[in-house]
């Protein structure tokens, strides 16, 4: 049961992936350890132990490309052996998706025509890759508008700029948009962006 949220009270709905549709298996420990080993081997300190720190700082090293693939690795494997969370039900449209046409950007994906309810986009931290194998893992993805992950624009939540893509992909209003997610940087990342913020932990009614 996915509670009493509505998604047809909006013009367009923004789903965050990981904790909010699906829990992508991932040790985030691990995850860092890796980075700081990318680090390690070009003789590089570490300016800190947490993870978005070391990816934020990488790109002053010249590692942002190793460093941005080390935690894409780990994304990309955690999101083909993700667990299917309930708010991901709101997302089931037809078995098979229309290939997008060569007019979409790259972000855009092919939700079939007659789709009930409002457009949908997935805007997320985690890498683009991870999060359309993980809507393709859970038959998700003919449900899902638009994607845009932490390397489909220049910048990452908090930063508006990701969310703010995803809207502009779906061709809507972003006060009459919604956004759902599970942690305060969903949260920081909607107000900063203008746009009504809804927490999956409300949005499954519990």
């Amino acid at each position: 049961m996915t509670g009493t949220f509505d998604p047809a009270a909006y013009d367009a709905v923004v789903y965050d992936l990981d904790g909010t549709l699906v829990h992508l298996a991932v040790d985030w420990n691990a995850v860092a350890a890796d980075v700081i080993d990318v680090y390690a081997e070009h003789a590089v300190k570490p300016p800190g132990s947490d993870l978005w720190e070391l990816l934020g700082a990488a790109d002053e090293y010249g590692l942002a490309e190793a460093v941005e693939e080390a935690i894409a690795a780990h994304e990309r494997e955690g999101a083909r052996r993700s667990t299917r969370l309930p708010l991901a039900d709101l997302l089931e449209g037809p078995s098979e998706s229309e290939s997008p046409s060569e007019s979409e950007s790259p972000s855009e994906s092919g939700r079939e025509s007659g789709t009930e309810g409002p457009p949908v986009a997935v805007c997320s931290l985690n890498c683009e890759a991870a999060c359309r194998i993980a809507l393709e893992t859970h038959d998700l993805a003919s449900g899902v508008d638009a994607v845009v992950g932490r390397d489909t624009v220049s910048t990452w939540k908090p930063d508006p700029e990701p969310l703010l893509a995803a809207i502009d992909a779906l061709g809507v209003d972003p006060a009459r948009t919604v956004f759902i997610g599970d942690s305060e940087r969903d949260a920081i990342t909607a107000e900063r962006a203008g746009v009504p913020f809804i927490s999956a932990h409300d949005a499954r009614g519990e």
